[in-house]
């Protein structure tokens, strides 16, 4: 007899599109074939001749049944198992795919500026400004961890504000002997991301090619600074083709760039290109429109005036007008197609959470990119550039592995219904979670009532450093979420962002081991259960602790004969030479019924679960 071929597509969650398999149709087969042909044939045994025919028939229609039913089930984000197909699924729902995101972190950059007569006050000193340079974007520090950071944004230190004052922190460094400055320290904080600023340049050919692609070479694509053509008009990254404007940045001219200083102005975008990235490659392909930048609308679209009947003179028929639908597809009402031209595309690129760096450990300066005035001595530059000091006070954040495919199916299920405004829960964690890479990446994320203001939410946000454990999210990164939410929240809500709490916590076990069980072996094999149990992969901001999971795992380790007690205990400031997060929680106030609650907006964390897991054998 043969074998039935049936197979299960994903965890048992396949949807069966004609509810068949070779049993049913052996039986449809049979019942179909004693109803008519009774009476010629009737043997349908395994053995018999008309059994064979008829296992055959039903072999046949269960393989084809099979591959129906994977092809019906690849339709669904929920049961398709194809990398390609989950990949279009999630697309399909909003989710943009991006690969590792890069750290950020704020360095202060320090130079040493002589002192020198004031011009205008012969009785005054005041720093040189010849030796008051510009840092510029291009400059590149090391960590000692082996990470390289790049400058965002040029630093100036030659900048005044309104009151004629400097804007870089300055203060005398050293004195002479009359007590006068010799020296002044300059300094001043900038952000600094991880990622690497790569420039590529593609030759297109003279051929036209409608949604022509390009594939950049460098994995891990973040940001898309720029596109540019040979005749230096930018191309814009649009959400879908069909979007024809985009917004820009530029800078605030006018008075109140004290308090304002860039403006959002709206740019009509005919030369626009969509970004996709792969999950499974890694790699970031750019896709342009499908317009000819040298045929005008007018003639891949026929005026509909020009086949109108008039409304006066002999004319009473015209002839039927074909117009071929393609013809749509070469306009450019989805943007233009690049052609003999040469792209420049300069994108930064890298990332992961190892990225997330310690702070104090960006201490070396890799690239200096300087501007001085076109007058100022080589000594000068020379001195002033080897005065430069670099230090981050705090770590880097925001910086986090891709997600794979599973962890995104989950981010598609929350963003399938938005509708690109943010209405429920579900809603607000899909945008924080969807925050594009080079601003930054959030590892837990919780709601909560305001109980101040009805109309207000509580969001906690939560990071992890370089090592895999929770911290405090930066302010950069929560002002880029205040930024990216604002788009999408309704008018008359309100959302604030606040620090998660961490609740360090220790385990503390007593039991008795069985005489054929060595007691260290047991002890290893219940930590190494606890471990996985309390890995925070596993936790959510505001997840109580069952206290009957944590002994159903002891109790079910081999050469546990008896538990005597299993308790929960905070973890103070320091112990044993490890730092907690110093967040005091009281386990008796929070344990309800054998269930520890965390504090409003917390999440428990077992930061060093060899140190903190403690077992006593009896």
């Amino acid at each position: 007899m043969a074998r039935n071929v049936r197979k299960k597509v994903i965890n048992n969650k396949d949807v069966s599109y004609l509810h068949r398999d070779f049993e049913s149709f052996r039986n449809e087969l049979v019942r179909y074939a004693k109803v008519h042909y009774g009476d010629q044939v009737q043997d349908f045994s395994e053995s018999g001749l008309a059994g064979m025919f008829v296992d055959m028939a039903a072999y046949v229609g269960d393989v084809m049944s099979y591959y129906l039913d994977h092809q019906f089930n690849e339709l669904s984000l929920e049961t398709a198992t194809e990398d390609q197909n989950v990949e279009r699924l999630i697309r399909a729902t909003g989710v943009d795919i991006n690969g590792a995101a890069p750290s950020l972190v704020e360095v202060e950059f320090s130079i040493i500026v002589d002192a020198i007569k004031d011009p205008n006050d012969q009785t005054k000193v005041i720093p040189d400004p010849d030796m008051l340079c510009t840092i510029q974007l291009g400059t590149i520090l090391n960590s000692t961890a082996g990470v390289s950071f790049e400058l965002l944004n040029e630093i100036n230190f030659a900048e005044k504000d309104i009151d004629n004052n400097y804007v870089a922190n300055n203060n005398v460094l050293t004195t002479n002997a009359d007590g006068t400055a010799r020296q002044y320290i300059f300094s001043k904080k900038e952000m600094c991301t991880s990622a690497k600023t790569i420039t590529e340049v593609f030759a297109i050919p003279d051929t036209f090619e409608r949604f022509r692609t390009i594939t950049l070479s460098e994995p891990d694509v973040g940001e898309i600074i720029s596109v540019i053509d040979d005749d230096n008009d930018e191309y814009y990254q649009v959400k879908s083709l069909t979007q024809n404007t985009v917004f820009v940045r530029e800078a605030n001219t006018l008075a109140d760039n004290l308090s304002v200083s860039e403006r959002i102005k709206m740019l009509p975008a005919p030369k626009r290109y969509l970004k996709i990235t792969s999950q499974t490659t890694g790699k970031t392909i750019l896709r342009f429109g499908a317009g000819n930048e040298d045929i005008f609308d007018e003639d891949v679209i026929p005026d509909p005036s020009d086949h109108a009947v008039a409304l006066y003179g002999d004319r009473k028929s015209f002839n039927s007008v074909s117009i071929d639908p393609n013809n749509f597809l070469s306009s450019n009402t989805l943007g233009i197609s690049p052609r003999n031209t040469s792209l420049t595309i300069k994108y930064r690129s890298g990332g992961g959470q190892s990225h997330n760096v310690a702070g104090n450990t960006i201490t070396d300066v890799k690239a200096l990119v300087t501007k001085f005035g076109s007058t100022v001595s080589s000594f000068k530059i020379s001195k002033t550039r080897a005065s430069l000091v670099v230090k981050n006070q705090r770590q880097a954040s925001g910086g986090s592995d891709a997600l794979n495919l599973n962890e995104l199916r989950q981010v598609a299920f929350l963003s399938q219904n938005l509708q690109d405004r943010i209405v429920t829960k579900e809603d607000l964690l899909a945008r924080v979670y969807s925050l594009p890479n080079n601003f930054g990446r959030v590892f837990r994320a919780g709601i909560r009532e305001n109980p101040f203001n009805p109309f207000s939410s509580h969001l906690h946000l939560l990071t992890k450093n370089a090592e895999g454990k929770l911290s405090i999210a930066s302010d950069s990164l929560k002002e880029n979420i205040a930024t990216y939410l604002s788009k999408y929240r309704l008018i008359s809500d309100a959302i604030d962002i606040v620090d998660g709490k961490i609740i360090n916590i220790g385990c503390k076990i007593i039991i008795s081991v069985s005489e054929k069980y060595s007691p260290e072996n047991v002890i290893n094999d219940i930590r190494e259960t606890l471990k996985k149990y309390f890995n925070i992969v596993n936790f959510q901001i505001d997840q109580p602790i069952y206290d009957i999971e944590i002994k159903n795992l002891i109790i079910n380790t081999q050469g546990v004969i008896n538990l005597f007690s299993v308790s929960i205990d905070n973890k103070p400031l320091i112990e044993n030479n490890n730092t907690y997060s110093g967040i005091a929680y009281d386990t008796i106030l929070y344990r309800n019924k054998g269930i520890y609650y965390p504090l409003p907006g917390g999440i428990f964390e077992m930061k060093y679960p060899d140190d903190d897991i403690v077992i006593e054998v009896r």
